[in-house]
């Protein structure tokens, strides 16, 4: 029979703690990572917004090299106990010779299926239990939480640390106002996608196709708008957009969001927010 290494968990962002979950793994043939659709806390009432959506996520775990995800609806394992879970779903369906964890991960009702559980029952079910230790920069624990923390206060740089990756949202163009082209700064608009963390708003330097781009997120107040928009310019790229679905990876915030006195004033502006991205 193949050897299956198991690895279970959320794994929002894929953040530098996952990966050391995801690497602990790797002592099998077939590696199978066990995760949910939506996040737990959903099923216990708390409104979540997610650092990547769940394919994005996925993507960035098979090309860690796991061979297969198995995604669960939570709603339906919920009362189920930490032992009628190992037992009935994990050992019956998967026989594995080990099995990979973060030390927070839990499982089962009233979360009793813990690393403490797990290990306990290795020899019982036959497997090499895994648990990676909290992962640390400097005093921090990397965590999802933490790095939302980080996003909502648009401090990009350490968050894609703690990523080891680029935050990134992917959005359909738009037609926009076409103001930006008036001014001679084109811009391809987009809409925030929905459930996922909200940065503040504010002009980042990001990468598109590659290419270093300048992004304001917002409501344009210099010219009294109240619908938010993300615009994003791409200095000497004239290709038309539209109905495209684009990524945008956020490299770092350049400046908060402001009311310029006129047009003049923000196209001055523009000018040397295009210049700073283009030091990225």
């Amino acid at each position: 029979m193949e050897k299956v290494s198991l690895i279970l968990g959320f794994f929002d962002g894929v953040h530098k703690g996952h990966r050391d979950v995801i690497k602990s793994a790797f002592c099998a043939k077939k590696t199978v990572l066990i995760t949910f659709k939506d996040s737990p806390a959903r099923f216990f009432g708390k409104n979540v917004e997610y650092i990547f959506p769940r394919e994005k996520n996925y993507e960035i775990i098979k090309s860690l090299g796991v061979n297969e995800i198995v995604e669960q609806d939570f709603s339906k394992i919920a009362d189920i106990s930490a032992e009628d879970y190992l037992e009935n779903y994990l050992i019956k369906k998967y026989f594995p010779s080990f099995i990979s964890t973060g030390f927070n991960h839990t499982f089962g009702k009233d979360r009793l299926g813990n690393s403490d559980f797990l290990a306990k029952n290795q020899d019982k079910y036959g497997y090499k239990y895994f648990c990676s230790p909290a992962c640390r920069i400097g005093d921090d624990i990397v965590s999802s939480t933490h790095i939302r923390e980080l996003l909502i206060k648009g401090d990009i740089e350490s968050a894609n640390k703690y990523l080891d990756s680029n935050f990134s949202i992917k959005s359909t163009v738009i037609e926009g106002e076409k103001l930006g082209r008036k001014l001679g700064f084109p811009t391809a608009n987009m809409n925030y996608p929905k459930n996922i963390v909200r940065l503040p708003y504010g002009v980042y330097g990001v990468k598109i196709f590659g290419m270093p781009a300048v992004l304001n997120w917002g409501v344009k107040p210099t010219v009294g708008s109240m619908n938010e928009v993300l615009e994003v310019h791409i200095p000497d790229f004239n290709k038309d957009l539209y109905g495209l679905s684009v990524e945008l990876e956020f490299v770092r915030k350049i400046r908060d969001e402001k009311k310029f006195e006129n047009l003049d004033e923000l196209k001055y502006q523009i000018q040397k927010d295009v210049e700073e991205c283009l030091k990225l």
